[in-house]
């Protein structure tokens, strides 16, 4: 399975064959000794013959999930079958009960029911086989109403490139959807393919930005290897991940990742963070910061919006398009600093924008209410934007969320951005935000998706604090 998901998948296999292992060992103990709950079940008198019962199941789930990743059930690839791993954790049981049967001759355990290990290790097969189901159809539901989804465009429109995008739609557990392919030349023609073909490889960088895309597979012979070159570098400069899948007899991509689709190597190029593991513990700490701030800092919203209601009238929040991660577009609030229809009036105002390149900013701007202004120095006027990250259409930390009309304008390399979920601070808040250069706005963001970590995370909501206290904001 592509490494990206398989860490997460295989970390929650993990977790839930030891919880179902438990639960399997003290179920079969609660009927083999009649025991009134299954929880009653953890004691010394009902295994006479272990000195610690806790002990001893601890160590039997562990050797348990030894034997299951030995067997390869934990394995990052994505070519078993239901079928397939029926059968390869029947092999895992057996294996488990001759080295359960060891270990009692060994210590010289007697005493422990017969009975009782024949109800375990049926009941332990059948829930691991169970675990596995579910988690594939959760994967295969998810994907199939929109969740867990992640776009793919083929470059190629060859039969390899058919073959390789339906392989990856047949795997619905990866949530990898093909919105179609690119033509690389005349030879391509003729070709049926079952999905659009948009366009040809000319084209790229033009659907790249009109298209929601996560993912690039390159699907070409290495007969055209300059083309690919190019287009993993157009790829690498949008921070988009590349798959390259391979040929029997194609040369390895130096700097790429080898992995595998149901047998079917796959070169991988992630520009962007990948640590899937380190990604959800950031979701996590998303979820849980936005919701507690949104809790504590209630009165303090509350009192923002009455002053902005005082002010100036009108509505307390300002809604605005904003792109996202790799294009997605999102509504993003704000409490309100401007007058009504301030943005009808900033094409008035460009000339004097302070900043060189694809962004607009004013320090006095006339358009700024008097209550906008204090909050905009404290950046109190973002804290809105908390119910954004708990929705997961911006992080606590991260790239700033552009306007569409700003990304428009953008360099080919100012695009790699978007390839990390924007957020209400991030590197260049606190390191630069009084540069006038919008291309070292964009070197602060690309050095933070290079160096990302959850303790840079950290660092960077620490030192967000000190910024709004000082009145170091807009």
């Amino acid at each position: 399975m592509i490494r990206r998901y398989a860490a997460v998948l295989r970390l929650i296999l993990v977790a839930a064959d030891v919880a179902m292992g438990i639960l399997v060992v003290l179920a079969a103990t609660s009927l083999r000794f009649g025991r009134g709950s299954i929880w009653s079940s953890w004691s010394s008198d009902a295994y006479p013959g272990l000195p610690d019962p806790g002990a001893a199941i601890a160590v039997f789930i562990t050797t348990w999930i030894a034997v299951l990743w030995m067997h390869g059930l934990y394995r990052s690839r994505a070519r078993l079958t239901i079928r397939g791993e029926t059968a390869v954790v029947l092999r895992a049981t057996l294996l488990q009960v001759a080295v359960t049967l060891s270990l009692l001759y060994f210590f010289k355990l007697p005493d422990v029911s017969r009975q009782l290990l024949v109800l375990v290790f049926p009941s332990l097969a059948a829930a691991t086989i169970g675990i596995r189901v579910v988690m594939r159809e959760i994967l295969v539901f998810a994907r199939d109403h929109g969740r867990n989804c992640r776009y793919m465009l083929v470059v190629g429109a060859n039969p390899r490139a058919q073959a390789f995008a339906d392989l990856v739609e047949s795997h619905a557990e990866l949530g990898l959807v093909v919105i179609g392919h690119l033509q690389a030349d005349a030879s391509d023609d003729g070709v049926e393919l079952s999905r659009p073909l948009l366009g040809s490889v000319d084209e790229l960088e033009s659907i790249l930005h009109t298209q929601i895309i996560d993912e690039v597979a390159v699907c070409l012979p290495f007969a055209m290897e300059e083309l690919i070159e190019q287009c993993a570098f157009m790829c690498e400069q949008e921070g988009k991940t590349v798959r390259v899948p391979v040929a029997p007899v194609e040369r390895v991509l130096a700097m790429a990742r080898l992995e595998a689709i149901d047998g079917t190597g796959v070169y991988s190029l992630s520009n962007a963070p990948d640590r899937a593991l380190a990604l959800v513990a950031k979701r996590l700490i998303d979820v849980a910061g936005s919701a507690f701030l949104l809790v504590v800092l209630s009165p303090l919203l509350a009192l923002i919006a009455l002053l902005v209601k005082l002010d100036s009238g009108g509505p307390v929040f300002f809604w605005q398009e904003r792109v996202g991660l790799h294009g997605r577009t999102f509504e993003v609030v704000k409490f309100r600093s401007m007058v009504a229809g301030a943005e009808e009036q900033q094409e008035d105002l460009a000339h004097r924008n302070q900043i060189k390149g694809q962004a607009f900013k004013l320090d006095r701007d006339p358009r700024t209410t008097r209550v906008g202004r204090f909050l905009r120095r404290a950046s109190l006027d973002e804290l809105p934007q908390l119910w954004n990250v708990l929705l997961g259409h911006m992080s606590l930390v991260g790239p700033r969320p552009p306007l569409p009309s700003e990304v428009a304008d953008y360099d080919a390399w100012h695009r790699r951005r978007l390839s990390m979920k924007p957020g209400m601070t991030g590197l260049w808040q606190v390191g630069a935000r009084r540069e006038p250069e919008f291309d070292r706005w964009v070197e602060k963001d690309l050095e933070y998706i290079d160096q990302w970590s959850l303790w840079l995370d950290f660092k960077i909501i620490a030192r967000t604090l000190p910024a709004m206290l000082t009145g170091e904001g807009r």
